[in-house]
């Protein structure tokens, strides 16, 4: 997986499709992520020592993430790599610009 924590993403696929979020985070192993404002799921909640209230609490929920695509300039691009001076850069495909 490409994708890292932070990246700008927009969504491909789903009842989400169309938003754009940052990263929040990325679980590798099941190759799912967590974006900013998608995918909205609600959450009851006991009261505890910490929450006094308790209640119902919307929180994001992680998506695949085959259905997210990386921004670059505003626009969805697929990322390749590449090494470049020794080191392994990850690249856009539509442009063919270094991203980090």
């Amino acid at each position: 997986m490409k994708l890292k924590t932070g990246d700008k993403v927009v969504v491909i696929a789903g009842k989400d499709k169309g938003k754009e979020g940052k990263i929040l985070h990325v679980d590798r192993k099941n190759n799912r992520v967590i974006v900013e404002g998608v995918n909205m799921i609600s959450k009851h909640t006991k009261p505890s020592m910490q929450n006094q209230q308790g209640g119902i609490v919307k929180k994001e929920g992680s998506i695949h993430a085959s259905n997210v695509m990386y921004l670059h300039n505003g626009k969805a691009t697929r990322l390749g790599a590449m090494i470049k001076d020794g080191k392994k850069v990850r690249v856009a495909k539509k442009t063919g610009e270094v991203i980090d």
